[in-house]
């Protein structure tokens, strides 16, 4: 079977899955603005974690946050995700890491090593390339994130909207 249609399978699948939720149109988008956020942010092994404590405190979906961080953050996007988070926080920070140390991380990450081989692995890199990939993933993922909620909100509205038969404007005061 082609490859590229495992990846447009699974793209079909999860964004299906995504149309299908219900629920507060707010706390919907509020979960996928998560999922976007800490799915562009370097930290893999956490992201689940950082999603479900994230949705929690501020009341929105974990589902949704989950199944978008898992669009955004698959391995076809590691690398670019990982080169990004480098370049931005060698700029934005006084410290500066080279990018083998993250295609050693990257290597070690695809292999599946599992979560405490994971979380040893990042913390080996040291705390300035931490801050270096922290500070550039959330400077990148940010935008990204506010775009996201904003694009969900009128989605989920409306969607919500067609399963009620009721008027958008209506759904407001949900």
């Amino acid at each position: 079977m082609n490859p590229l249609n495992n990846i447009k399978r699974f793209l079909r699948y999860n964004l299906i899955r995504i149309k299908r939720l219900s629920g507060n149109p707010r706390a919907l988008s509020g979960g996928i603005a998560i999922g976007v956020l800490i799915g562009l942010t370097p930290t893999m092994p956490l992201h689940t974690p950082l999603i479900i404590s994230l949705a929690l405190v501020t009341r929105t979906s974990v589902i949704s946050g989950i199944l978008v961080s898992w669009l955004v953050c698959n391995p076809l996007t590691f690398f670019p995700i990982y080169y990004i988070s480098v370049t931005l926080g060698n700029y934005l920070t006084p410290y500066e890491i080279n990018f083998q140390k993250v295609q050693m991380l990257l290597a070690q990450l695809a292999d599946g090593s599992g979560f405490q081989a994971s979380i040893n692995i990042l913390t080996a890199l040291g705390i300035e390339a931490i801050i270096v990939l922290l500070v550039g993933g959330f400077v990148f993922s940010l935008p990204f994130s506010f775009l996201s909620y904003y694009l969900a909100v009128p989605f989920f509205t409306k969607r919500q909207a067609k399963r009620h038969k009721i008027t958008p404007e209506a759904t407001n005061t949900l």
